[in-house]
């Protein structure tokens, strides 16, 4: 998902991009890891540097084996391809990013049909699930497969509770389904919250997490799950034209990042909370608070937030209107305390120039 700076917008010398995480620029130490890196030809799966990351990532998250692709999308897409088989059906949340901004994804690539069960600033009941899934016959599709996503993009970036795992498990045993963990911003909810990986991760079939985004590397997540599913995903990936060659190059970005980005996750999280608090004060705006638990901040506008959006890039401030009321602000490595000051002063300016 992503934006660009809107038409006749001439932006001042300060510039506070909020539209995404995925905005951040790979660190100098990156840069030389990269530079520097030991390479093979990652398709013989023969990447010295790729076969380190997809080891420490399987290692991390509980799982016996890993796969290094593009995108954090081609890793949820091989996810719901390997789990299924054409006219399956999937259930994901309403609110879920494979639903809303992978392109139609499972049903194109996988030939799946996907149904919903409802959120709301991501929470949902389990009650929920068991009634939308079906038992295949000579009507209706099989249901096969459940993805969740932690933490959640289009619901602020809240956390799943950790504690809520196990029962999801048994849920998806007693069922007799896969489950899929959308963690493309895992790091961020195990930082918030002081807990491992695994108090997700060990209980989904397969889990995907992000290095692009709040980890500041240039490409690339990592899929994760048994040994034999991720066999099969290599091929899915090969299938998908994700088959790398000297890869390595990017692999050791992301493994700089698991040493030296993880733990500053708790500045933008900090950072986030002072520019909620702050936005929930003004007129003409509102806030909801509890939804703010990680570096995402989604603030619900009186007037027209394409509108909003315009106001805020002509002070420099990006960031993106989401849906006709509602602008997602997401804080980053490369948007410092200035920045968050800087953009608090603008949001009280337009505040005011729009309720004169």
């Amino acid at each position: 998902m992503a934006t660009s700076i809107p038409d006749g917008i001439i932006l001042p010398v300060m510039r506070v991009d909020l539209r995404s995480d995925t905005v951040t620029l790979p660190t100098p130490e990156m840069r030389r890891a990269m530079a520097e890196a030991e390479l093979g030809d990652d398709v013989y799966g023969e990447d010295p540097t790729v076969n380190r990351l997809q080891e420490r990532v399987a290692e991390l998250l509980g799982h016996e084996a890993a796969l290094f692709t593009p995108s954090g999308t081609m890793a949820n897409e091989i996810a719901i391809k390997v789990w299924t088989q054409p006219g399956d059906a999937i259930l994901v949340d309403a609110e879920s990013h494979i639903l809303h901004y992978e392109l139609a994804g499972p049903a194109v690539i996988a030939g799946v049909l996907v149904e919903t069960y409802p959120i709301t600033d991501g929470v949902f009941n389990l009650s929920d699930i068991p009634p939308r899934i079906r038992v295949a016959d000579d009507h209706v599709p099989g249901t096969r497969l459940l993805c969740i996503e932690n933490t959640h993009n289009r619901c602020g970036g809240t956390i799943l509770p950790p504690e809520w795992m196990p029962e999801l498990r048994a849920l998806v045993d007693r069922h007799q389904l896969r489950l899929h963990l959308d963690g493309a911003r895992l790091f961020n909810a195990s930082v918030a919250l002081g807990v491992p990986l695994q108090a997700w991760s060990r209980w989904a079939d397969s889990v995907m997490v992000a290095f692009s985004k709040g980890l500041c590397c240039p490409v690339g997540s990592v899929l994760a799950g048994s040994r034999e599913f991720i066999r099969e995903a290599h091929r899915v990936r090969k299938l998908l034209g994700g088959g790398m060659r000297q890869v390595g190059v990017l692999a050791a970005a992301c493994l700089v990042a698991l040493d030296t980005m993880v733990e500053r996750l708790a500045d933008d999280h900090a950072r986030a909370k002072r520019l909620a608090e702050a936005i929930a004060e003004l007129p003409g705006f509102s806030v909801n608070l509890r939804t703010v638990q990680t570096n995402m901040v989604y603030v619900h506008t009186a007037r027209p937030a394409l509108e909003v959006e315009r106001a805020l890039a002509a002070r420099g401030v990006l960031c993106i209107a989401l849906d006709p009321h509602r602008l997602r602000l997401v804080t980053h490595k490369d948007v410092d305390d200035a920045a968050i000051d800087h953009a608090i002063r603008a949001f009280r300016e337009v505040a005011a120039e729009l309720s004169a």
